[in-house]
């Protein structure tokens, strides 16, 4: 009772700590100036407009191909993930000259591998709390505001999603409810909504696949509190065409190769890049350079300067994707401290059930694959709080990201590897943007920007305003916007020489809506103009009129970009991935005008992808504990 009493102590002092941080944030935000209205507005003209379309890729690269030493970009970014493409945007709409390369595809690493949330760190409030850590309070402050900004500024693909946290003492009642009503108050105005307490009888009809007795054990009830979810690539991919239709010259599939350096002082003054679809290789100059290469930052730096102290320490987090009856719709679970005092989640995801994670040392890989003992640790932790069979055979896909856990340099001490992010010069002419996550990634943009300006005495016209700017197929959109696509367009399917008419059912409208925002309607008269409105997969969404489009609109280069970044599909269902295969080629063979042999070296690199994700149809798991028919 004592410990227990300590412990509340400590948790009053945390909030009176936030209830005067929260009253200065609310004089600093009083006081930021209003200038940048006229840049905003700009942007979002060109951002809203239905009609836009992104310059095509030969143009991007003949943009940056065209620059020159008497005639360089003020900004070049590499690395096309969350961070490089939010530099990209946040530069050029400071009216920045801006470029960006990115070696694969936008968010083919560890952008698109992350857990699906958007969330302010309830881990890190417990430290703060533990520790009177005011730093990490401010962590937890910053990533909450940002939270916040994310899900305003792409509402299409994100949501409020309520996380449920199992209790199976008094104690722990009490004790979560106290941290997760700290996590609202922390939040304040940017709340998404309330934490509560539920009974074991409302906990069991929230989630019924919940265990609510088990060894020596039984559920007192569980506390649920809100975060924020997304559609990660979806989302990456979104910010990249955002910064293209206001003046960014974005380029995938285009590899750095060579840093080039002022041939007096050495500064970074640009990149020799290679275009790996085409081979094509050319020079781009730029007064300042990005690195927002993620756990690939080292090897950037090292072009720079062959003695770089890394700062990168790689760590691995696997994730599995389960049949949706495994959790409820709406409805996450979270189970903060397993036995071995790692956090374990299960959370509903575009029709399927996402859990994870693992957090473990790891080398850095082009494509990483997750162990079998990694999913095994994950089947056996949700085992123990599900009331269901929890099988091997389920798994319909399973991958591996890479964190790039941040050290600065500059440190004269590397005992604490920072969650938070590092923007490091540590060669003239070079930024070093790394660390932090998915949902701070708008404010790490705005540092890397902050920093190039500074580093390059640039001139920008104005501040940051991505803050306040939306992406594309966000203006316009509402949640019932998936009503006007039932209603008003019809799927034509050709199947066997033949067109069929279908409806544009629910599933399909709310999938596209979703997906695209308000450019849902482009999509949905590709498929009624063009007979393309067939499903790639059965149980999917996903028309053959989104390869088309994506194709067109969204740089869609490759057949494993679309399963993988445009749509979910290899992430949500490997062996369906794997089916919708041939069709996805053949429209985008259309597309692309490819002949015989792009089709079939596409097919080749899109199964040795799909290979790497080890869901039951591909992995070997016959000696593990989950294998139950």
């Amino acid at each position: 009772m004592a410990s227990t009493m300590f412990r509340l102590r400590r948790i009053g002092a945390i909030i009176t700590i936030s209830g005067a941080t929260l009253a200065a944030t609310a004089t600093a935000a009083s006081a930021q100036s209003y200038g940048e209205g006229s840049a905003l507005e700009a942007a979002r003209r060109r951002v809203a407009d239905l009609d836009a379309v992104v310059p095509r890729r030969s143009v991007q690269e003949a943009a940056l191909a065209g620059t020159s030493r008497v005639n360089p970009l003020d900004v070049l970014v590499i690395g096309g993930g969350a961070t490089g493409c939010g530099v990209a945007l946040d530069a050029a709409t400071r009216g920045l000259r801006v470029g960006l390369v990115e070696r694969e595809d936008f968010s083919s690493g560890t952008s698109s591998r992350s857990t699906k949330l958007i969330h302010g760190g309830v881990r890190y409030l417990e430290k703060a709390v533990f520790n009177l850590d005011y730093g990490q309070l401010k962590l937890v402050f910053h990533a909450l505001k940002e939270r916040k900004q994310v899900i305003q500024n792409a509402p299409h693909l994100c949501n409020a999603l309520p996380c449920m946290n199992p209790c199976f003492s008094w104690f722990e009642v009490v004790y979560y409810w106290c941290g997760l009503k700290l996590y609202d108050l922390v939040a304040g105005p940017r709340m998404l909504h309330l934490s509560r307490y539920y009974s074991v009888e409302q906990s069991a009809q929230l989630f019924p696949t919940l265990a609510t007795k088990g060894k020596d054990r039984s559920l007192k009830g569980t506390v649920v509190y809100y975060d924020g979810q997304m559609n990660d690539s979806r989302l990456n991919v979104g910010l990249a065409c955002t910064a293209a239709l206001v003046g960014a010259a974005v380029l995938n599939h285009a590899e750095v190769i060579e840093l080039i350096k002022d041939e007096v002082d050495e500064k970074v003054v640009g990149a020799r890049i290679r275009d790996t679809i085409s081979g094509n290789v050319f020079e781009t100059y730029a007064k300042v350079v990005v690195n927002a290469a993620g756990p690939f930052c080292d090897s950037v730096r090292k072009m720079a300067n062959k003695d770089a102290q890394p700062m990168i320490a790689a760590s691995s987090g696997v994730h599995i994707v389960l049949p949706d009856y495994y959790s409820p719709e709406g409805m996450g679970l979270i189970v903060p401290k397993t036995k071995d005092g790692r956090v374990v989640f299960m959370l509903p995801w575009l029709g399927r059930t996402i859990a994870g994670t693992t957090d473990s040392s790891t080398e850095i890989t082009m494509l990483p694959e997750p162990h079998e003992d990694e999913i095994q640790f994950i089947l056996d932790a949700i085992c123990d709080y599900l009331n269901v069979q929890v099988r091997r055979s389920d798994v319909l896909s399973a991958w591996s990201g890479i964190r790039p856990l941040a050290t600065d340099p500059k440190a004269k001490n590397t005992e604490s590897i920072s969650r938070d992010h590092v923007v490091s010069e540590d060669y003239p002419g070079l930024i070093t943007i790394t660390g932090g996550k998915w949902t701070t990634y708008r404010s790490m943009a705005e540092d890397a920007v902050d920093a190039a300006i500074k580093a390059g005495k640039l001139k920008p016209t104005n501040g940051c305003v991505t803050d306040e700017l939306r992406i594309v197929g966000a203006y316009g959109w509402e949640l019932a916007s998936f009503t006007a696509l039932a209603q008003n367009y019809i799927r034509m399917k050709q199947t066997k020489g033949k067109v069929i008419p279908g409806p544009m059912d629910t599933a399909v409208s709310k999938h596209l809506s979703h997906a695209y925002g308000s450019l849902a309607e482009h999509v949905a008269a590709i498929a009624q103009n063009e007979n393309l409105g067939k499903r790639l997969a059965h149980g999917h969404p996903y028309l053959e009129a989104e390869v088309a489009y994506c194709a067109r609109n969204e740089y869609c280069e490759s057949a494993t970009d679309f399963i993988a970044r445009r749509s979910r599909l290899a992430f949500l269902d490997t062996d369906a991935a794997r089916r919708a295969l041939p069709r996805i080629i053949q429209i985008l063979a259309t597309e692309h005008k490819w002949d015989n042999s792009r089709q079939k070296l596409e097919l080749q690199k899109a199964l040795e992808f799909l290979e790497t994700f080890k869901s039951s149809k591909n992995a070997q798991f016959r000696d593990g504990k989950h294998n139950g028919k």
